[in-house]
This record gives C-alpha cells, structure tokens and sequence, in this order.
C-alpha cells in the first residue's frame, strides 16, 4: 500500500530517502510553499521537495491544508501510513483519521521531553548530555502521541545543534524503517508518554544575544546550541560579532570583559568562571579564528567589553 510523506527541511530529508531506498509506495510528498532565501531573495524549494522530485513523486505545497480539495487528494491515495518528519505545521483531524496505520512522527527528543518544534537546539542550551529519536502517533495536541520506539544517543562535548541534527536525522530515518515494519507485524505497541514533560520553542534571530552574566558553562552549552542559527551574538564597540565557538576555562572576570587579547588567546570574563572565545565573525566578514581577529586589532585587555 502507498504512504504519504509530510517534511519539509534537510532533518526530513534522510527519512524520505530511507523510504524510498526500503521501496516503500511513496505516492505523494507534501511540503511547505517555496521561500525567499538569501541576499539575493531566490526564490528556494525546500530540500524535501528536492529529493522528491528527484525521484519522479508528486509533490503538492498546500499554503492552507485545512481544505477540502486536499483532503481529497490525499484520500484518494488511500494511504497505509502518512509519515511526518518536521513538516512544520500540526495535521487536522480529518488528516491524521485517513491512514489505515495511523500518522506517525519522527521526533528529535526523547519524548516527553522537549515537545516542541526546536528540541535539539534547546537539549544543547540545556547542558543535556544525552538526546534521541522518538517515533510516535500523532494526535491533535503537540508531540503528546503514544510512543512507538526510542533510541538514545550521547550528546558529545564539541556537538553543536548543526552535528547534532546530522547525527539525529540519520537515526531518525533507520528507526522509521524499523518502526514501519514492527507496526506491520505486530510487533510494536504504543506506549503513552510518562514522565517530565518540557518544550522547545522555535528559536528566534534576537534569542541570540549573549548575556555575560550567565556562567561560563552555560555560556558554552549557550553558543553550541545556538549555532548555525541563530547564532550567538554580541557586540564590540558598536560591532555585531557573531560568536562561534568557545570553551570555559578556570578564573574569574568582570562579565563581558575582555581579560585577555594576545596572540590567539581570547578570555572574556562571565558571570562564573572565563571562556576563551576560539572562533567568531565579526560583522560583514567570514568567521575566523581568535588570532585572526586579534591581529587586526587592538584591544585594551580590562577595559574593553563585549555587550
């Protein structure tokens, strides 16, 4: 029997092309309506659909998906599953009754912890040393459906959300395929969610700015978390500096001072403990290490500030 596929981002994109590698009946693909992007405001489709394409599936973009027309369309495909991965928008109930198996998601959370649309970002924020994938049905609330299967992975100290997600999109697409199966056989019961229950709110461009108060460690778990978008930030005499990778380190500071410029040491003082700024990338520029910025530079160690 054909499955239906909701994704929209490069997260999605391991889990389409697991379907289609298992040969999977993927009669329909559905994404979010192409996006300006860039400088040059090109008008991009997203990489699900690219894939997609690429392997002759129909695509359709709904702008609304509360719309009778399309629920028509996926009606008439009779779908065994309807499969989401980061799709973006929550599905009516007229969408999630269509499958003979129910609709299922793939989650980057241990579930039920960080629901939400932005899990992996605010698991680094958090300092958690641990993360994983949860397949689950999908009910009218936000990732509160019975879980399927759960696999967890370390997080590693040089993760950043940009590795992290890689490394959960490609666990996401085996278990899918893992899930289908056991779904098909029998061999997977729902279970409801049990335990502390958190969530993940989309990030935005401004929750960004760095706040020297905070320790040393948060800031650290702050600047991973928040790479490559929105990605930390602060200034410099005026200057937005985009700040890329750091590290704590022992010693005490006035928070945001630079402690010390030399060669390509970097320490601005925190709330508790220093961090040595590694890479970053002031405004207009491409990133670059400490050095590299230091050597243009002068900076006046104890009294110059990042804001």
């Amino acid at each position: 029997m054909a499955l239906i596929f909701f994704g929209t981002p490069n997260f999605a994109v391991p889990s389409l092309k697991a379907l289609i590698d298992a040969g999977e009946d993927v009669a329909l693909v559905v994404t979010q309506p192409d996006k300006v992007k860039g400088r040059g405001h090109i008008l991009s489709a997203p990489p699900v659909k690219e894939l997609a394409l690429a392997h002759d599936i129909k695509v359709v973009q709904p702008a609304k998906i509360r719309d009778e027309d399309f629920y028509k369309e996926l009606r008439a495909i009779n779908p065994e599953f309807i499969i989401v991965v980061a799709y973006g928008r929550i599905l009516p109930k007229e969408i999630l009754e269509m499958p003979k198996f129910n609709c299922i998601n793939v989650h980057a959370s241990l579930l039920p912890k960080y629901r939400g649309a932005a899990p992996i970002q605010h698991a680094l924020l958090n300092g958690e040393k641990k993360t994983g994938i949860t397949t689950m049905l999908i009910n009218e609330k936000l990732d509160t459906g019975d879980i399927l299967l759960q696999r967890e992975i370390e997080i590693e100290n040089d993760d950043t959300s940009e590795t992290l997600f890689e490394r959960l999109s490609g666990l996401g697409a085996n278990i899918l395929i893992e899930t289908i199966k056991g779904v098909r056989e029998g061999n997977i019961k729902p279970v409801p969610q049990s335990g502390k229950t958190n969530y993940a709110p989309p990030l935005k461009k401004e929750d960004g700015r760095i706040d020297w108060n905070r320790t040393a460690v948060e800031l650290f778990n702050f600047v991973r978390g928040m790479y490559p978008w929105p990605a930390a930030f602060c200034y410099l005499n005026n200057e937005r500096i985009k700040i890329i990778k750091v590290r704590p380190v022992a010693g005490q500071g006035t928070p945001g001072m630079i402690e010390k410029a030399e060669g390509e040491r970097l320490f601005v003082g925190t709330g508790e403990g220093r961090l040595t700024i590694e890479e970053l990338q002031p405004e207009g520029k491409r990133a670059m290490p400490a050095a590299s910025f230091l050597a243009g530079r002068k900076l006046r160690e104890g009294y110059d500030t990042f804001s």
